[in-house]
């Protein structure tokens, strides 16, 4: 299955995290959000660090307007918050868009935000139906990416997708990658010069891989290291689907950025497992690193 793949081992960052997600390289840290403590935590290249914000409705994706402050997802409310002095207050609200719980995003290097959101009760429908009622028809609903303007509009950016999650922005901010967990693929879409998105098209297939994708980010040779919330593993994709690197982690991964003073160093957000019940009781989750050949690019 990965077969002249180049293959790398995760050692571990920090524990004592509940879940951990969105990790971002920012001003030299290490951004991320703890699902269930409910806090925004920034790390220096030695896993010191501080949390910065709390977020009482379960923070998730982070970005940065160019002005320099704070984008978060907020989950249950399904909105966004902006950073203000030492808190953070309301953005914009999604929930006339967004079907469950806000959860991933990428801001653009002008502004404008795309945020993804779960689009049904996943701990629900795997209670009711398992994992084979992913990808056995109807499968589970499908929702919308929303796409948020610098003056805070809110309208759709992308509809009928499955499950929307890790995204990227190539570096010329004319192409963006968003992964579709419950379709086991990466879809690709254009910007265009007002922020919409157009010319959709699969960017990668990854069922032959059982690579649910997750968190995500872009190296500086345009391909996608994927989180695959299925197994313990990052994968490195290039466009087409061909797998070029594979990081095997401790525990099941979830996101992953590449940072470090060469930004080199992959950071996996790995635990046991993603259901809130199981998740949330104890801090067994971790973030493990991997060091790999080529640096991170574009957004996030």
């Amino acid at each position: 299955m990965h077969e002249n793949v180049k293959h790398y081992q995760s050692e571990s960052f920090i524990d004592g995290i509940y879940f951990g997600e969105s990790p971002r390289w920012h001003d030299n840290k290490l951004w991320f959000s703890d699902f269930y403590d409910k806090g925004i935590y920034a790390l220096d290249e030695n896993g010191n660090g501080e949390r910065l914000f709390e977020v009482e409705n379960q923070p998730s994706g982070l970005g940065w307007l160019p002005d320099g402050r704070l984008l978060v997802i907020s989950m249950v409310d399904k909105k966004i918050l902006v950073e203000d002095g030492e808190s953070l207050k309301e953005y914009a609200d999604l929930s006339e868009y967004h079907t469950f719980l806000s959860n991933d995003m990428v801001v653009s290097s002008n502004g404008i935000a795309y945020a993804g959101n779960f689009g049904f009760d996943l701990d629900e429908f795997l209670e009711k139906y398992g994992p084979t009622g992913i990808v056995t028809p109807p499968g589970p609903p499908l929702t919308n990416v929303v796409k948020v303007d610098t003056d805070r509009n809110v309208s759709v950016a992308a509809n009928e997708m499955s499950f929307p999650n890790g995204s990227v922005i190539f570096p010329d901010n004319k192409s963006i990658v968003i992964g579709e967990s419950t379709a086991l693929r990466l879809t690709a879409f254009d910007i265009n010069d007002d922020g919409s998105l157009s010319n959709r098209r699969v960017w990668a297939d990854l069922s032959s891989y059982m690579c649910v994708p997750d968190g995500c980010c872009l190296d500086s040779e345009g391909r996608i290291w994927v989180a695959n919330a299925l197994m313990g593993e990052c994968l490195l994709i290039e466009e087409g689907g061909a797998v070029k690197g594979r990081v095997e982690t401790g525990m099941t991964a979830f996101a992953c950025m590449l940072g470090g003073e060469d930004r080199k160093s992959l950071f996996i957000m790995t635990a046991p497992i993603s259901t809130k019940k199981i998740a949330s009781a104890e801090r067994k989750g971790k973030i493990e690193v991997a060091k790999v050949d080529v640096e991170g690019a574009g957004l996030p």
